[in-house]
């Protein structure tokens, strides 16, 4: 390894800390669970276990957010001039307090318009009626052609081609123009109309 290359390595190396700790409550000192530590900024981050203890790997410098539904998110730095790789804290968090808005429940004025809207009440379909509409043959033609293959398809379609490849090797494979039994299907499915645009 060059030395740059090794300086370098060794830079970013010794930037990475270890950061854990313990999130407790400010006025009783019980660890909290689920408590979200996330390095702000990025995509990571890690999850208090059962008694409040966590453990992440961070950069000296990052900025690191605890958050819980229940209490008020606090932000600290890692320091920039930490000596070593490791670095403990003892978060404390105070709750917070969310107020809702108010919700009001009123009954129907008569029964008449209760009786109303009870038949106008448009009700959604169930798993079964769903199910039962997603398998009619038009609705199966239009989901072949909307919803895209899924991984075991391409990697299906992926194989046949190496398939096809490995049968022609060295020489050129046979063209459907050239095939009467590929111009008759062809045919066959021109006169069905299957190529129309259906808009």
């Amino acid at each position: 390894m060059s030395k740059p290359a090794r300086a370098q390595f060794e830079t970013s190396r010794d930037s990475v800390v270890q950061l854990y700790g313990i999130v407790m409550t400010a006025d009783s000192l019980v660890g909290i669970p689920a408590v979200s530590i996330s390095v702000k900024g990025q995509n990571r981050g890690t999850i208090s276990n059962n008694q409040g203890v966590f453990s992440i790997a961070v950069l000296k410098g990052d900025q690191v957010e605890f958050s819980h539904v229940t209490y008020k998110t606090k932000l600290i730095t890692i320091p920039k001039n930490l000596e070593g790789n490791q670095y403990s804290v003892v978060q404390l968090m105070v709750v917070d307090t969310v107020y809702l808005p108010a919700t009001i429940i009123r009954p129907r004025p008569t029964p008449e318009q209760f009786a109303r809207d009870f038949v106008n009440n448009n009700v959604p379909d169930d798993d079964y009626e769903i199910a039962r509409k997603n398998t009619s043959a038009a609705k199966r033609k239009i989901l072949l052609r909307t919803v895209p293959g899924d991984g075991g398809e391409a990697t299906r379609m992926q194989f046949n081609n190496i398939a096809n490849k490995a049968v022609y090797q060295g020489q050129t494979p046979p063209m459907n123009i050239f095939n009467p039994a590929a111009w008759a299907s062809f045919i066959e499915a021109w006169k069905r109309g299957d190529f129309k645009n259906k808009n």
